[in-house]
């Protein structure tokens, strides 16, 4: 009697130890699918961690700031009511480039003897023939340009009295032609001679003016 009840105690012991290690085994491996599964929020409303609410560090950009500098406002020149006035206002620069110098000294040297008007006229054909093609491209390679002006020695312009009443007034022409503060009679020459000699090559162009001793041509 005692043997059965052993047997029958040991057959009940295993079967419940089946059934618990199946539910376990069970258990087991349904884990993974709901660790697996995704959370998903409700429309409108943010997921969050066990109540807290993960806020992302502010990301702080340095850029360098350049503020640029009010460039100087040029000197307005007042109003004048003739080229001479208009000297007198723009006086002589006291600095002077060397394509600044090469226009006065061709003022200076083939004009100094005229009237204002004349030296003006004479600078505006150096500027021309600057921004003409068939000419070189800037005013000290005009007045230096083989067989053009005749005070030109060697490629080379003579020694100016810088201390002069006329280099004064060249300078002032110069600068007066060269930011067009005052128009010329001869506006688009090219050409010009003196009236005392008739070069073959006057009878091509067009006559624009004689202004004193000089004839201007395009």
């Amino acid at each position: 009697m005692s043997r059965k009840t052993f047997s029958f105690g040991a057959i009940a012991a295993f079967a419940i130890a089946n059934v618990i290690f199946s539910s376990a085994h069970s258990a087991e491996a349904e884990v993974p699918e709901v660790l697996a599964a995704p959370m998903i929020a409700a429309p409108g409303i943010e997921a969050e961690d066990d109540g807290i609410e993960i806020v992302p560090d502010p990301i702080f950009v340095s850029n360098e700031v350049v503020q640029p500098l009010p460039e100087p406002a040029a000197q307005p020149v007042a109003q004048a009511a003739s080229l001479g006035e208009l000297v007198q206002q723009v006086g002589a620069p006291k600095v002077l480039s060397e394509e600044m110098k090469c226009l006065a000294g061709a003022v200076y040297f083939e004009s100094r003897g005229e009237p204002l008007s004349g030296q003006l006229a004479v600078a505006q054909v150096i500027i021309n023939r600057a921004d003409d093609p068939r000419f070189p491209a800037s005013y000290c390679s005009v007045v230096t340009q083989p067989g053009q002006f005749s005070f030109i020695k060697k490629g080379r312009m003579p020694q100016i009295r810088e201390h002069s009443a006329a280099w004064v007034r060249a300078r002032a022409i110069a600068e007066i032609a060269h930011k067009g503060l005052w128009e010329s009679e001869a506006n688009e020459a090219v050409f010009f001679h003196a009236r005392y000699v008739r070069p073959g090559w006057s009878q091509r162009k067009q006559r624009l003016a004689q202004i004193n001793t000089h004839i201007f041509y395009r």
